[in-house]
């Protein structure tokens, strides 16, 4: 088998001190944190789309960024050299799991039914790369919205002949995932919304959604797929407004239409900051409503206002995110895909190896702040005697329900004005700093 990244060997663990920018300094896959492997924690996970299938293109230019398992004119060939490509790179980055798409891994034909036996080589050979190395599927998804026909949404398309077809390749997908063993399946609504409301019925396009996940769980269960069913917020790009929109949009959908049971959420960082959240909050949102999937790990420009799918660098995010996913349990079917690409000018195939290095050793070390966090309960005692006055008599007397307005009106005029307490915010901004420095 070709070599791809002849230039790169194994990444190692080196430590804080290394200057190697090839080795890990804080990701050290069998360092135990709060009992369990850095490995188990993190479940990293590599997106196929931007890491082998993405060019460098925007919206003023062609791709920049040529490899050398494209380098053919046959589609089939650059399918095969990128799979090969893609598990000498798990390999040597020592990363557990990997996403797709249907159509990164196999190219599309003039029918379905040929599309499918594209799909059907291309699976067979990544099933055998799994055995082989001992990488997994983490998710597998379909990419119902590049192509002209669901110019105008798949699951929401005004054409019933659209939806049978969305319907179709999705059937597939989730029967490709099934066979490698994945653990999710992703839906991202990559054009479920809208430009215009002058030519859209909202709500009957939802309900079309919903109809649609509906199939996708009765076909689940009608071939044994095990895996978690997810879906992935996102509030706009390419649509004006996408009905998938933050994590509270998603999850009173799912009430709504009885589908809660079945689906989790996958969060995306830049997503979050998108939908004018940050990170955090999608997360803990998710924690709180026992909905939290897996994570796209990822981050975008504050300056910029689009979905620009950065390598996550900040410290600070990584470990609020740790945080966050660590009180809730942490992370079990899910993972942390790296959904982030290589920017325009960094067109070396070692670039791929330096952006995930970086982003894995940020994330390690945002465990293990956060795990020093929850030992040291500082913030968790902090919000215990915030909230110290519900867990009185008269607190809980209210939170039961057990009284109303006529008893607090009666307890306010007995006792008067409230005392008010400090929320403290910069003393607790410094000791976040402190587990940072």
């Amino acid at each position: 088998m070709a070599q791809y990244f002849p230039e790169v060997t194994k990444i190692a663990y080196e430590g804080a001190d290394s200057k190697n920018p090839l080795a890990f300094k804080h990701y050290d896959a069998d360092e135990m944190v709060m009992g369990k492997s850095m490995r188990d924690h993190l479940r990293f996970g590599v997106a196929y789309w931007h890491t082998f299938k993405g060019t460098g293109a925007d919206p003023f230019g062609p791709g920049t960024i040529l490899r050398s398992y494209n380098d053919s004119d046959d589609p089939m060939k650059v399918a095969d050299m990128t799979l090969e490509a893609a598990f000498e790179f798990y390999v040597k980055l020592g990363i557990d799991f990997w996403c797709f798409h249907d159509r990164d891994i196999a190219p599309e034909a003039d029918t379905l039914a040929e599309t499918n036996k594209r799909l059907d080589t291309i699976v067979a050979k990544a099933k055998k790369l799994q055995a082989d190395t001992g990488v997994k599927l983490l998710w597998g998804t379909t990419n119902a919205f590049s192509h002209r026909r669901f110019m105008a949404g798949a699951g929401t398309n005004p054409q019933p002949e659209v939806f049978a077809y969305a319907a179709s390749q999705i059937k597939k997908a989730i029967e490709v995932t099934h066979e490698l063993g994945g653990e999710g399946y992703v839906f991202w609504g990559g054009r479920e919304g809208y430009d215009t409301l002058l030519n859209t019925d909202m709500s009957r396009e939802l309900d079309h959604l919903a109809l649609l996940l509906q199939m996708a769980v009765d076909y689940k269960k009608k071939i044994g797929f095990g895996g978690q069913f997810l879906i992935e917020p996102k509030p706009k790009e390419p649509t004006k407004h996408q009905y998938d929109f933050d994590a509270g949009n998603c999850f009173a959908f799912l009430q709504k239409y009885n589908l809660l049971d079945y689906f989790k959420l996958n969060i995306e960082a830049n997503h979050a900051t998108l939908a004018g959240h940050d990170f955090q909050h999608e997360l803990d949102f998710c924690v709180g409503n026992g909905i939290l999937g897996s994570v796209d790990a990822n981050r975008g420009d504050l300056m910029l206002g689009w979905d620009t799918d950065q390598f996550p660098m900040s410290i600070y995010e990584t470990t609020m995110a740790m945080y966050t996913i660590l009180k809730g349990g942490g992370l079990t079917t899910g993972g942390l895909n790296f959904d982030a690409k290589l920017r325009r000018q960094s067109v070396d195939g070692i670039d791929l190896f330096y952006a995930h290095v970086g982003a894995m050793d940020c994330f390690a070390k945002g465990l293990k702040n956060a795990a020093k966090m929850i030992e040291d309960k500082t913030f968790e005692n902090a919000v215990k005697a915030r909230y110290a006055g519900w867990d009185t008599d008269f607190g809980k007397q209210i939170e039961t329900g057990k009284i109303g307005f006529d008893e607090l009106e009666k307890y306010t005029l007995e006792n008067g004005e409230p005392e008010i307490n400090s929320g403290h915010q910069e003393m607790f901004e410094n000791m976040l700093n402190d587990y940072l420095y």
